[in-house]
C-alpha cells in the first residue's frame, strides 16, 4: 500500500466525516430502510429505492475514506519553514496576465478543495511549485491555455 501524503487537518476532517458517516448516516439510513419496507411492496417503493441508493453511496464513501486514512502519512505543516515550496505550503500567487492574487495551500489528494483553496499535490498547479521559492514565476498548462504565476509569499500554517 502506497502512503498518501495529507496535512494534519485534512486527516482530522477526514476521519471526522467518517465517523459521522459510521455513526450517524449509516444507521439513519438503515431505519429508512427499514421504514421504508414496512409499507409493503418493495417493487414499487420509491421510498425503499431511494434510502437503498443512499446506503451505496454511504457504504462507497465509508470505504474510500477508510483507505485514505489507512495509507495516509500524516504531516504536519505547522513544523516546516522555509521560503521553498514544497507539501503542505500555503503560497501568495499573482496571475502574471490579470494581476489578480490567489492564495492556495498544497495538499493531499484526498482532502484537495478548490473552493477552499486547497489544491492537491497531483495538480498542474502545485507541482509546478514544488521546488520554487518567493519572486520565482511557473508557467502551468490550463484548459485555458498557459498561465503565468509570480510566487509572492510562502507560508506553513
Amino acid at each position: 500500500m502506497q502512503k498518501v501524503p495529507m496535512t494534519k487537518k485534512g486527516a482530522e476532517r477526514l476521519q471526522q466525516e467518517l465517523k459521522n458517516l459510521k455513526n450517524v448516516e449509516r444507521p439513519a439510513v438503515i431505519a429508512a430502510i427499514a421504514e421504508a419496507r414496512a409499507h409493503g411492496d418493495l417493487s414499487e417503493n420509491a421510498e425503499y429505492h431511494a434510502a437503498r441508493e443512499k446506503q451505496s453511496f454511504i457504504e462507497g464513501r465509508i470505504q474510500e475514506l477508510e483507505y485514505a486514512v489507512s495509507c495516509a502519512e500524516v504531516i504536519d505543516t505547522a513544523a516546516l519553514s522555509g521560503d521553498t515550496i514544497v507539501f503542505g505550503a500555503t503560497v501568495l500567487l499573482m496571475d502574471e496576465d490579470t494581476e489578480v492574487e490567489q492564495t492556495y495551500q498544497i495538499v493531499g489528494q484526498y482532502e484537495a478543495d478548490l473552493e477552499r483553496g486547497l489544491i492537491s499535490i497531483q495538480s498542474p498547479l502545485a507541482r509546478a511549485l514544488i521546488g520554487k521559492s518567493i519572486g520565482d514565476s511557473v508557467d502551468v498548462a490550463s484548459p485555458k491555455g498557459t498561465r503565468s504565476y509570480e510566487i509572492l509569499n510562502v507560508e506553513y500554517i
